[in-house]
């Protein structure tokens, strides 16, 4: 019997191997000896992840700014890595893991270099720094074997700029990089007197309507548009809650100084910070408001789908592959404060209608988006690139 091919999953921050490719290293365990490298994390958290995904971990630390010097020192620690394991696959995860990741595994010859793009950060960026993170995609994309958008709307817009050729580009599935564990997110593990319990605690009244937003609070995910909007509403039905579940990024994306002032002054918005488990949130809600600037394939439109929700979300890439308009929720233009309001007003005035979008949005991920569907597909690719080389490496032996 063979001895196990080495796969390594490399993200920047240990998070996100965590979190959003929760399960899928413990799934690739039986097939690859699965390696995990991302920076440490406060208290150091990839350990705890290691332990809980049953994988070795690497601790090297990665920026997410752009920090030459640092980056150069990320490049040369898994470049020792690598040729240390001498692994078969470098698959990495994220911006800056992708870049250093696949030049440190171009550099160590490791014979497959796969990046999965989750979203561009690019396409909010202008001027020199968007012609700098032009570039660096560019070469990222250039010393990887395959990239994966995780969307189709990804996919169009790297052939757009001519980022990479289309024969190295390959969307897994149907999109999504983890897929959702539809048996975790599910309403139905929450009860009446739990959901009430909640609901009191955050001072939500029984028939308030509450908008849910998950995420970072930042400016690229549209917050500032969505608490103007909602405190308009809000003036005009008092019934009505929004509750954020997230976290500030004010050195990297800040929101501006009246926005935050709202969140703090409007006893109707509800700032809960950030949640490792949003489901009990999901579960007291009616709708979910994500009005981002830019995504990949979004996990919370895809957990807030799964929890039985109705959406209000931008016509970007990702979320306007998970929601179809009117179907299972609203798709609004980017950046539009009153299209954000008059989608809120329509769920308060047409509940039998955020019912259908609700009950049609739980189908639709369950029919496109199980978990286990994403994690076979992956699998596949990996396969064959393994098939492929052995292929090759014996029909070399052969000619010997």
């Amino acid at each position: 019997m063979n001895p196990k091919k080495k796969l390594i999953r490399i993200t920047t921050v240990p998070n996100s191997l965590g979190v959003l490719l929760r399960g899928q290293l413990k799934f690739m365990r039986d097939h690859f000896d699965v390696i995990g490298i991302s920076s440490k994390g406060n208290k150091n958290r990839l350990k705890e992840i290691g332990k809980a995904e049953g994988i070795k971990t690497y601790a090297v630390e990665m920026t997410r700014k752009i920090t030459p010097f640092k980056d150069i020192r990320s490049v040369y620690l898994l470049y020792k890595i690598f040729k240390k394991e001498k692994p078969f696959i470098v698959h990495s995860h994220t911006p800056k893991a992708g870049t250093v990741a696949m030049l440190a595994a171009k550099m160590a010859g490791v014979p497959h270099r796969l990046h999965t793009i989750a979203g561009l950060p690019l396409v909010e960026a202008k001027g020199f720094k968007r012609t700098l993170l032009n570039t660096v995609e560019r070469f990222t994309y250039s010393c990887a074997t395959k990239i994966y958008p995780n969307s189709t709307g990804l996919m169009d817009i790297v052939l757009e700029h001519s980022f990479t050729n289309e024969d190295k580009l390959k969307i897994i599935g149907k999109g999504s990089s983890n897929g959702i564990d539809t048996q975790y997110f599910d309403p139905l593990h929450y009860d009446e007197a739990f959901k009430n319990d909640l609901r009191n605690q955050l001072k939500i009244g029984a028939n308030d309507f509450v908008f849910v937003f998950a995420g970072r609070l930042v400016r690229d995910k549209g917050i500032n548009e969505l608490v103007a909007a909602f405190n308009k509403l809000n003036k005009r039905y008092p019934k009505c809650k929004l509750l954020l579940l997230g976290s500030y990024e004010k050195k990297l994306d800040p929101l501006k100084p009246e926005t935050e002032s709202i969140i703090y002054t409007n006893d109707n918005i509800k700032f809960d910070g950030w949640k490792d488990d949003v489901r009990p949130y999901y579960a007291i809600s009616n709708a979910l408001v994500f009005p981002s600037y830019r995504e990949g394939f979004p996990n919370v439109v895809l957990q807030a789908t799964a929890m039985g929700l109705a959406s209000i979300v931008s016509d970007i890439n990702g979320c306007n592959e998970i929601i179809t308009h009117d179907l299972n929720g609203l798709i609004i233009p980017v950046k539009d404060e009153q299209s954000i309001y008059f989608s809120m007003e329509y769920f308060l005035n047409h509940p039998e209608e955020v019912d259908r979008m609700a009950q049609n949005g739980r189908k639709h991920v369950l029919a496109n988006y199980k978990q286990e569907y994403v994690w076979e597909c992956l699998l596949n690719e990996y396969t064959s690139l393994e098939n492929n080389y052995d292929h090759l490496m014996n029909t070399e032996t052969d000619i010997n």
